[in-house]
């Protein structure tokens, strides 16, 4: 992916000038995230990562966004807090988009994580809802349950285009997704990441260094933030299971710092089930509307049908798991 919004070295040197960081020294292009153009700055004070938040993320939503962050970071998590100007302001506008200079974190993020490195990362997103139990704001899921129905049938005449049948598929998926869904009040509701891919995951070895690109962050059902991890993690990106020494350690490792309930433990697969659902749905979308010569790239949703087919043969295995 390449970065969507082009900013001069004069507008950086000049929108530096609001902050306490230092002259710029360099600034780069990088394609972490693929919501949002991103350059990494290098200032005679330290490191920084700029980003400039296009359609996909509304303004309105960033304040929840940068809140969740400043409180994770007042509680030792590591995440990238968004640097204040010397008035104390942290949403800018720059080249007609919104923007924040944000702490740089270390690490790298990873394509093929070994039980341990799954393990930690498991267990910082169960320091991470801890560190969240006190947090007050609440956003909708702009991706929840209740937009599944209606995104399925804003794609259904085109999906037999991307397999034949997909369609009748899909729709089935969604069908007994929906059926099990937990009930309003089953299971317990909190601020959530939603989208803690390995690549949202920085890390040195063993130790998780990071966890960014929170501009899918909600409020939701607990135990789904980690099923949507599990579906991004226990898989290679084409939506063939690893080792199942992943799977199985991200969830230990959450579990060892934040238990799930037998409740949720029963759940999970239904959880999973619908995550699957809804990054197929989302995918489709893309893949049926992004123009050929777009910057981003398509993702493929048949790696997330794969993933469901594995579930609805696991799930027995899954649910019984001696987390």
């Amino acid at each position: 992916m390449a970065v969507y919004t082009h900013v001069s070295a004069e507008a950086l040197e000049e929108f530096l000038l609001r902050y306490d960081v230092g002259e710029l020294v360099s600034a780069k292009g990088i394609a972490e995230g693929v919501e949002n153009s991103n350059y990494l700055i290098d200032t005679t004070k330290g490191r920084f990562i700029l980003t400039l938040y296009e359609k996909r993320v509304e303004a309105d939503d960033l304040p929840f966004f940068l809140a969740m962050l400043d409180h994770l970071a007042d509680r030792g998590q590591p995440v990238p807090p968004a640097i204040k100007d010397r008035n104390g302001v942290e949403i800018q506008t720059l080249a007609g988009r919104p923007a924040c200079l944000i702490k740089f974190l270390p690490g790298v993020s990873l394509s093929s994580p070994t039980p341990a490195q799954a393990s930690a990362a498991g267990r910082a997103m169960a320091d991470m809802h801890r560190a969240l139990a006190d947090f007050a704001p609440t956003r909708t899921n702009s991706m929840g349950v209740d937009t599944w129905r209606p995104l399925f049938e804003k794609c259904e005449h085109a999906l037999d285009d991307i397999r034949p049948d997909f369609a009748r598929d899909l729709n089935w998926a969604l069908d007994e997704v929906l059926a099990f869904w937990p009930p309003e009040g089953h299971l317990p509701k909190a601020a959530i990441h939603a989208d803690l891919f390995p690549d949202n995951v920085l890390m040195s070895g063993d130790t998780v260094t990071g966890l960014i690109d929170f501009y899918f962050a909600c409020t939701d059902i607990r135990a789904y933030d980690l099923a949507v991890m599990h579906t991004a993690w226990a898989f290679d990106a084409a939506g063939e299971p690893l080792d199942q020494g992943v799977g199985r350690s991200l969830l230990r490792g959450y579990h060892s710092g934040h238990p799930l309930s037998d409740a949720e433990r029963a759940c999970l697969p239904v959880l999973c089930k619908g995550a699957c659902v809804r990054f197929m749905l989302s995918r489709a979308w893309d893949w049926l509307n992004t123009p050929a010569d777009a910057l981003v790239t398509r993702k493929d949703p048949l790696a997330y049908w794969r993933r469901y087919e594995w579930y609805a043969d696991h799930s027995k295995v899954l649910a019984e798991l001696n987390v």
